[in-house]
């Protein structure tokens, strides 16, 4: 049974601990979450202020531009890209008849995001986001995940397998949304990035 930290900065600290066992692959990533209603509602929390933080990050450092999707409309799509990821989750759980790792897996994955989201951020204010941080943070979601799955949740392989791919098909079914309800905006569409010229 994982201890209950008394404190947000115990919890924070101990959730830090638990990332990092998760990156590493230690079995014993298990004890540093709080799995009660409490330590659920606090990895919700950190989950949100990644969230907003990311978001609003590239206008406090100066970088947001005319023509870039607003942050109101980034928060929504991250939200709801985050809903559907957690609804298939559920439902990939409940054909493993393993929904009491439903959630563990929410605890773990919300701090997780909290810290890589963390990482990410610092390195794009420091201007290190280019290709090869991307595929690093890439390569560290895909190993923190599958290590929840298989350390937190104690699925089978090919379980993992399900899980895994489950999820993807969410995200990629809510970015189709995404694109359906929110069109990007027509200065993204035209410039050259976005339209290849």
């Amino acid at each position: 049974m994982p201890n209950t930290p008394t404190t947000i900065i115990e919890e924070l600290a101990s959730a830090a601990r638990g990332v990092a066992a998760l990156i590493v692959g230690d079995r014993r990533a298990v004890s540093y979450f709080d799995f009660s209603r409490r330590g659920l509602a606090g990895s919700f929390i950190a989950f949100l202020v990644a969230t907003v933080f990311s978001a609003y990050v590239p206008l406090i450092g100066g970088s947001g531009q005319d023509g870039q999707i607003s942050t109101g409309r980034l928060l929504l799509m991250a939200v709801f890209l985050f809903g559907v990821q957690i609804g298939f989750s559920a439902l990939v759980l409940r054909q493993l008849n393993r929904l009491d790792g439903f959630v563990p897996y929410l605890v773990a994955d919300n701090w997780a995001t909290f810290f890589i989201t963390a990482i990410s951020t610092v390195l794009n204010a420091f201007g290190l986001a280019g290709d090869f941080a991307l595929i690093a943070i890439g390569i560290l979601v895909l190993v923190v995940e599958v290590n929840i799955s298989r350390l937190i949740v104690t699925l089978s392989p090919w379980q993992i397998a399900m899980f895994l791919v489950a999820q993807l098909v969410g995200v990629a079914i809510g970015l189709i949304v995404i694109g359906l309800v929110f069109p990007l905006p027509a200065d993204l569409l035209n410039a050259p990035a976005v339209t290849g010229q």
